[in-house]
């Protein structure tokens, strides 16, 4: 590494992955389903809007499963500026002024920092005090002035192999929906991991900690392991950890990364990054999430779901988010499908980017495209996806897709899907949706 924007780019680019757990887990194919599942709703940008996002199941289902990763806890804290965390979403004024008003004194626009400045080398240096005697190489900081926020990344060896081992410190709204979806373990269906907690601690501050994967199809035996800690007051302390010298593209270099889970859970909480916080200051009230739109909640969603599906398959697993996303996993006796399905409000401002020149107009002027492809470009061997995706005049979009095993991140276990395109289009056009 040879300067400030390739550590950011080595290290950011770990730790968006891993909390995200769904970059690397999942991938979209074309403009699919992964935009309403990715923006749990809330679609922020056209990128997301129309699909073309790197994460999909584990955005969409552990975004699904998770959104919450899809927002990646390190993202809002190492990315978002001094002030923090995860964008606030633009929402009615009487939101805003109702989460001002809910914080009290803290406000809508967070607080500025009450500590001095502290530099890239200052921020290094307090990583390197807080871990265990051995040697330190490749080394990038960035100070509490820089506008993406602290961060320390190094390779660190104890003498039983390099590993790479970085921390970014940030701020959240403590109270925020983005909070509680960050710190919520995902779904081992869709990003394998061998273990995960997340707890309140004694001072009100919580935690998660997850032994994972760089790969969450297990490619290379790359292991990740990663914290993430959200104090009382809304500061944020994410770190992780490699069994390698770099997150990706680097030989395993040990068995295990060097620093055990309880050691993790030591270095987040240490007080040696309240310097740091009280620098960076506090981030701006989340503005109150809206409920889900009538028939765009979960429930409703995997009610109409499941009433749409052929008698021939039963439904063996489901889950979702909280609007607009839900899955199922069906078995017909053959092996294992899962199934994914977006229900979307009006998205005509995308139509054009959804459904190109191959889609087929409805007399009602109904859009609707129809796609087979592979699956397995970042996740199990031998997955292919397909997918029915139709919009309504009015902007209405159903997209369902269907895999050709229980998960997206393990090999095939059965040559096509358990449901055929044609039921899969039945699905997406069914009047019941509207009925919800």
């Amino acid at each position: 590494m040879s300067g400030a924007d390739d550590g950011r780019d080595v290290f950011e680019e770990g730790l968006g992955d891993a909390l995200r757990r769904t970059g690397d887990g999942f991938s979209a194919d074309g403009p699919a389903l992964i935009d309403g599942g990715v923006l749990r709703g809330r679609r922020r940008l056209r990128r997301r809007r129309t699909g073309m996002v790197s994460a999909s199941v584990a955005a969409m289902a552990v975004v699904g499963l998770g959104t919450s990763y899809a927002a990646g806890a390190f993202d809002a804290t190492g990315g978002s500026g001094r002030s923090g965390g995860v964008a606030a979403q633009p929402g009615p004024k009487e939101a805003k002024k109702e989460a001002a008003e809910k914080k009290g004194s803290k406000g809508s626009k967070g607080s500025k920092g009450s500590g001095a400045d502290l530099s890239g080398g200052q921020v290094l240096r307090i990583l390197e005090g807080l871990l265990p005697d051995g040697e330190f190489s490749g080394k990038e900081g960035r100070g509490t002035a820089d506008q993406l926020g602290p961060l320390a990344h190094l390779v660190y060896d104890d003498g039983h192999g390099k590993a790479a081992i970085g921390v970014s410190v940030g701020s959240v709204d403590p109270d925020g929906a983005s909070v509680e979806e960050q710190l919520r373990c995902p779904d081992k269906r869709f990003v394998p991991y061998d273990s995960c907690t997340s707890e309140k601690l004694t001072d009100g501050a919580r935690l998660m900690l997850m032994r994972g994967y760089e790969y969450p199809d297990k490619r290379a035996e790359t292991k990740l392991w990663s914290a993430y800690l959200v104090t009382a007051e809304g500061y944020t302390v994410s770190a992780s950890e490699w069994n390698a010298a770099a997150e990706k593209d680097a030989p395993v270099s040990r068995p295990q990364p060097p620093l055990g889970i309880d050691q993790l859970k030591d270095l987040v909480t240490s007080e040696k990054w309240r310097p740091v916080m009280r620098a960076i200051g506090t981030a701006p009230a989340e503005p109150l999430a809206q409920p889900p739109a009538r028939g765009l909640d979960k429930a409703s969603i995997l009610k109409t779901f499941k009433g749409l599906l052929p008698e021939r398959v039963r439904v063996t697993a489901e889950g979702g988010q909280e609007s607009e996303y839900a899955y199922l996993v069906v078995d017909d006796g053959k092996g294992a499908t899962l199934l994914q399905i977006n229900v979307q409000p009006d998205m005509r401002d995308v139509a054009g980017d959804l459904y190109g020149n191959g889609a087929e107009k409805l007399p009602d002027g109904t859009l609707v495209s129809t796609r087979k492809g592979s699956g397995d470009d970042k996740g199990g061997a031998g997955i292919v996806m397909w997918t029915a995706d139709m919009m309504r005049k009015d902007g209405f979009r159903v997209v369902v897709s269907a895999f050709n095993s229980g998960s997206q991140s393990t090999d095939a276990t059965r040559p096509e899907p358990a449901l055929s395109m044609d039921e899969l289009k039945s699905i997406a056009l069914s009047g019941k949706w509207r009925e919800s």
